[in-house]
């Protein structure tokens, strides 16, 4: 799965559109905006419909804030 957009954020706390790179399903989910949710949770979650998770390529997003920002 992979971020398409966020829908809503607060503070580190987002909900966001996700799709999977395999068969174009998407869903909303919530998720927190830190390293390790983008680069450990994210290609980890399996898609709904056909069950597969990222693939090698995935390409963690960017958090909003720093690691260190207190928000």
């Amino acid at each position: 799965m992979k971020i398409v957009e966020i829908v809503n954020q607060s503070r580190r706390d987002f909900w966001a559109i996700y799709e999977c790179e395999h068969c174009g399903h998407r869903e909303r989910r919530s998720g927190y905006d830190d390293d390790n949710f983008h680069c450990n949770v994210i290609p980890q979650m399996k898609c709904k419909e056909c069950g597969k998770m990222a693939g090698d390529n995935y390409i963690p997003r960017a958090t909003k804030y720093p690691a260190n920002a207190v928000v």
